[in-house]
């Protein structure tokens, strides 16, 4: 009686036992999924040795046999020391803080190539600063950064090829010379200022002086240039005032000439002309031959009318 309920209980643990089989086996196969990104890199290992290296995409470990050993960027990465104490050839103490760029081009190398790469190259660039600022004095260090950092990049970039990293480039970040160093040379710098400040305003006033000289010389030569001109129209307008007079008379002339004008009219004509004459202050006249008789009534009453005149002064 109780051997099917005995075989069925049987087939419900084995169907049991077969599904938490199956859930793990397809748990352990999922977890053996590996995606590699863009711009990684995964060093695997197999049974605690190095095996390969996987690149971008989707791979398969073998459960319990393979293990990523890790995962490696490839992007360029940065590091940032702090201020490092450095004594430059003339016995100064200072502190220099750089700037590492760096890229891991071998993910291999990198991973046991060195224990901790990162600390590994902290130390080695602060040995490297601290070496090649001791070859040179403290005017050298600061104002030969740029000759620095070349050679902190070829130094390192030599040292840390064998850990599978490139450095790309070291900038010294800031230099921070002892503090009596520092105030004489902010002390220089304001003297500087003061002297290019100094060298500008006197720049300035030169400047300013012969723009005005310039301003009043041409300002001179203008006004110039103005009377010259004006004269010019002046004397030009006083011969035109003139020509217009004489070629009025010209035209008069003209005009008793085409009238057939007779001794008589050219004879009053004259004594029009010692009428006017007379109305003059001259003592004396000079009298054409033909207008004597006339003349010398005329010179006769002139006469005594200014002695006249001389009497009563």
């Amino acid at each position: 009686m109780y051997t099917p309920l005995i075989l069925s209980n049987a087939g419900t643990v084995v169907l049991v036992v077969l599904l938490v089989l199956l859930v793990v086996a397809l748990l352990i196969a999922l977890s053996s999924i590996r995606i590699v990104r863009q711009s990684q890199t995964m060093v695997i290992e197999r049974l605690g040795g190095y095996y390969t290296t996987w690149s971008t995409g989707i791979h398969f470990l073998v459960p319990f046999v393979d293990r990523v050993s890790l995962v490696v960027s490839l992007k360029e990465q940065v590091m940032d020391y702090p201020p490092q104490p450095v004594i430059t050839r003339d016995n100064v103490t200072m502190q220099i803080d750089t700037v590492v760029y760096y890229q891991i081009t071998d993910a291999k190398a990198f991973t046991y190539g060195v224990d901790n790469p990162n600390r590994a190259l902290e130390n080695l660039t602060a040995t490297t600063l601290r070496n090649i600022i001791g070859e040179i004095d403290l005017d050298g260090a600061l104002t030969s950064r740029e000759l620095i950092n070349g050679k902190m990049r070829i130094i390192l970039d030599e040292a840390t090829d064998p850990w599978g990293i490139k450095v790309i480039r070291v900038e010294l970040k800031n230099i921070i010379p002892p503090k009596d160093i520092r105030e004489a040379m902010e002390k220089q710098m304001r003297a500087e200022r003061e002297k290019r400040e100094n060298i500008l305003n006197a720049e300035g006033q030169k400047q300013s002086a012969i723009l005005k000289a310039q301003g009043v010389k041409e300002s001179a030569i203008l006004e110039a240039e103005a009377q010259k001109q004006s004269q010019i129209l002046r004397a030009e307008g006083e011969a035109e005032a003139i020509l217009k007079v004489q070629e009025a008379k010209a035209r008069g002339i003209e005009a008793i000439k085409a009238a057939g004008a007779d001794r008589s009219v050219l004879t009053i004509k004259g004594y029009e002309a010692l009428v006017e004459v007379s109305k003059g202050q001259a003592t004396k006249l000079i009298i054409p031959s033909d207008l004597q008789g006339l003349a010398s009534i005329v010179s006769s009453s002139k006469e005594m009318w200014s002695d006249t005149t001389k009497d009563k002064e």
